[in-house]
Formats: structure tokens, sequence, C-alpha cells
């Protein structure tokens, strides 16, 4: 078949107009092996506070309801995020819990935590005794959740000394980045230069065993969970 010269050939798939790539919630996450966190509605959000606060009274739905005037249904549609309650709703729940207004919207307004530490203005700690020339500066501190994170930037000097007595809860991570170093956890040893990296239980006695060039820095990272109180 002979195409006329003005009819475009839908074969040459060169010549389509790029198809819009759609946006999905695989797009937004990184290689990690962390489920991604659903976005909630400001309805939902609402709503669990409101069944958060009426739980730790010890109300049930029909007590909270019958306080507030409202349906049982309603309330269980707002508890649900299926609807959006009006003002003078709200203001009725928030009374019968005798809880302001504000508190319902608190989980909904809670913002992410975040830490930032220009270059060289971190905490610095000097160690004494058995770990001098050990010098160690928080690079970040979090500020809630369930989890504690302290990155160190640790720098051994020349006139550190090996120190393999460390030991604490949580894992640590720890990424070399100048010098060399036998780095000894538990009965094993391992040879680090720059560029390598350790993860570890850090339940188990580890430390700097040989400092084999110095003087060094190296990434720690220590995690393990928040004590509660």
């Amino acid at each position: 078949m002979v195409r006329s010269k003005r009819e475009p050939d839908l074969t040459d798939t060169s010549r389509r107009p790029a198809a819009k790539a759609e946006t999905t919630n695989e797009d937004l996450s990184t290689g990690s092996g962390a489920p991604l966190v659903n976005e909630r509605t400001l309805e939902q959000a609402l709503g669990q506070q409101v069944r958060a606060v009426r739980r730790e009274l010890e109300l049930t739905v029909s007590d909270l309801a019958s306080a507030a005037g409202i349906s049982v249904g309603m309330l269980s549609k707002i508890e649900n995020g299926l609807i959006s309650p009006s003002l003078a709703t709200l203001q009725a729940i928030s009374s019968a819990l005798n809880v302001p207004i504000s508190t319902l919207f608190t989980t909904f307004e809670e913002k992410r935590d975040c830490s930032y530490v220009p270059a060289g203005q971190g905490v610095r700690i000097e160690r004494r005794g058995t770990k001098v020339g050990h010098q160690y500066e928080l690079l970040g501190h979090a500020l809630g959740g369930d989890v504690v994170v302290e990155p160190y930037l640790i720098t051994l000097s020349e006139e550190a000394v090996s120190y393999t007595g460390f030991r604490h809860a949580g894992v640590e991570f720890i990424h070399m980045l100048s010098g060399e170093v036998i780095y000894r956890h538990g009965d094993r040893t391992y040879h680090l230069r720059p560029g390598d990296s350790l993860l570890f239980d850090s339940a188990a006695n580890h430390g700097p065993e040989e400092l084999l060039v110095r003087p060094m820095t190296y990434l720690s990272i220590i995690i393990y969970p928040r004590q509660p109180g």
C-alpha cells in the first residue's frame, strides 16, 4: 500500500507525542525497604484524635455522642474520617471531652522532624581517660519518635589511644573517611580503610584496636530505641 505524502504514518512511534507519565507511590519511594507513609486527610486526623481522647477518658461512643448532643451514627462517621464535621459540632465534641478545640487538630498539624547542622557546627564532645584523643562531633539529633539516631563525626588524633570497651544498646554503623584502623567487634577484627563500612550490634564490646594511620576520621551512626519517660 502506497501512502499519501500527507497521510501520517501511525506505525512510526518516533513521531507520536510522548505520553505523560503518571506519578505513583513507587515513584516517590527510594531504594529503602521502609514502608511508604500514607498521608492522612484532615477528616481522618480529626477522627483519630477524637477517638483517642474518648478512649483515654474511657467513654463509649454512646457516652460521647449523648454528651455532645449528636447521634451515635454521626460520631461514628466522624471518628472514621468519613465526614467533615462543622465547627459547631467540633465545639460540642471538644466541650464534651473537656479539651480545647485545638486539641482535636494536633495530630494533623504535627511537624515531621528534621535536624540541620552546618559544617563544623556540630556539638563537640572530648573524651578523657582511656579514650583520650577521641573527638566526637554530634551532627544531628531526633526530637521525637520511637527511635533515637545519633550521627557522629569521630576524629582520632595523633595522641589517640586504642579502646575496645565500647558497649551500648542498639546498632551502630561506621563509614571510614580517612586513615586506617583495625576495628574490633566481639571476637573479630576488621581492617578499615577509607570507603569501608561496618554495621554491627553495639551490645558487643567494640572499638578501634590498632590505630594504623593517624589522624583518622569516620562517620558513626548509633541507633537505639527511645526510653519512655
